[in-house]
């Protein structure tokens, strides 16, 4: 696994297409490149389970389609196939035994790929974009989650076109995550709900929002027995909130922290301000990294509440991230996520799937 951040010649072709600027800062952390990228912004980046041997990727992208490739050990990546929607890729997920991919689309359905057969079918349908989808495996059901603009989350158990259970949001779906027996929904107007899914799935509170702007990602982290017991929550203004369920000192133990901000602090100047993009926790040190619209990640230790590094600047925005099983891999996207509206779009511009060894800078600062 050492390979991951090692470098090979790349960023030697189709790099003069970048115009007048640096033609090197669009890989300026020398990570791994991921071959054939979409040709399209990414929306949406995700692993296979630990039940798969090796390790897989999958990713969805505004041009309509989700591809998978094979990530070997020395970084070298295959590109295995890829299946299309009829509207841009929102969102993608894994069955917990590795042979199913779920997709959710702007065209408003959910697929189910079949990797084996290369095979996908829809098994979702709502009255407007699905922003999000996840598999949950509970002991006595199986069923994907979709989170929907139509203000609705519903729940497939992918052999029927109805659906197993309708729950009514207060708003459009921005973002979702689930960890059995938990699953927490972000939504616009700032709405946030958190569900419990033993027996089958029920609304277990609703939280005000720790944040004070538009709700934008959310990833749910374990406790010291692998237990989901609380979730990060990032926002378009640069900030992360750590938010526990059943905290013993709420006003103590939850707390928001800055991020993916320029360095006007200390002047009288303005700070430029970009949105979390992504949250991801890193399975074996439960760290976290966020990406941002200022085209950097950044690794975090929520528990000492220390930053554990930085990247360097890349020259677009970073839309997506995820780590592999193990936490060896961290896989983080660089495409144009419209936060500066039509102008600052340039076809031209590639898009790009980088790859990181993410085992040693996700350590936390104090490790007992």
């Amino acid at each position: 696994m050492s390979l991951f951040g090692t470098t090979s010649g790349f960023g030697t072709s189709g790099t003069s297409m970048f115009g007048s600027t640096n033609t090197d800062n669009h890989n300026p952390m020398k990570d791994i490149e991921v071959t054939s990228s979409p040709d399209d912004s990414i929306g949406c980046l995700s692993f296979s389970p630990p039940t798969l041997p090796g390790n897989f990727l999958i990713a969805g992208s505004w041009a309509n389609d989700v591809r998978c490739w094979e990530v070997q050990d020395s970084g070298q990546t295959i590109p295995k196939a890829q299946q299309m929607h009829t509207g841009p890729v929102l969102d993608v997920c894994w069955s917990d035994d590795g042979s199913k991919v779920f997709t959710a689309s702007c065209d408003k359905t959910a697929k189910m790929w079949d990797l084996n057969s290369n095979q996908a079918i829809q098994i979702a349908q709502h009255d407007a974009p699905v922003k999000t989808i996840h598999w949950i495996k509970a002991p006595n059901y199986s069923c994907v989650m979709t989170g929907s603009w139509d203000k609705t989350l519903k729940f497939w158990d992918t052999r029927s076109s109805n659906p197993m259970m309708v729950l009514q949001l207060p708003e459009r779906c921005y973002c979702a995550d689930v960890i059995y027996p938990m699953a927490v929904v972000a939504t616009a107007e700032r709405g946030l709900i958190v569900y419990q899914l033993e027996n089958q799935p029920s609304e277990f509170r609703r939280i005000e929002s720790p944040l004070k702007h538009q709700h934008r990602c959310v990833a749910i982290f374990k406790d010291k027995q692998n237990k989901p017991t609380g979730f990060a929550l990032g926002s378009i203004e640069g900030r992360v909130a750590i938010h526990y369920i059943n905290p013993p000192n709420p006003a103590k133990d939850n707390f928001t922290f800055k991020c993916h901000r320029s360095n006007g602090t200390n002047t009288s100047a303005p700070q430029d301000i970009y949105a979390v993009n992504g949250i991801a926790f890193h399975p074996v040190h439960g760290t976290l990294a966020t990406v941002g619209s200022d085209g950097r990640f950044s690794f975090w230790d929520k528990d000492a509440r220390t930053k554990l590094k930085t990247s360097e600047q890349l020259d677009q925005p970073i839309s997506a991230c995820c780590f592999n099983h193990n936490g060896n891999i961290f896989a983080y996207a660089s495409s144009y996520d419209w936060s500066k509206g039509h102008e600052f779009y340039n076809p031209q511009k590639k898009n790009y799937i980088f790859l990181r060894n993410a085992a040693e800078e996700l350590k936390p600062r104090n490790k007992k």
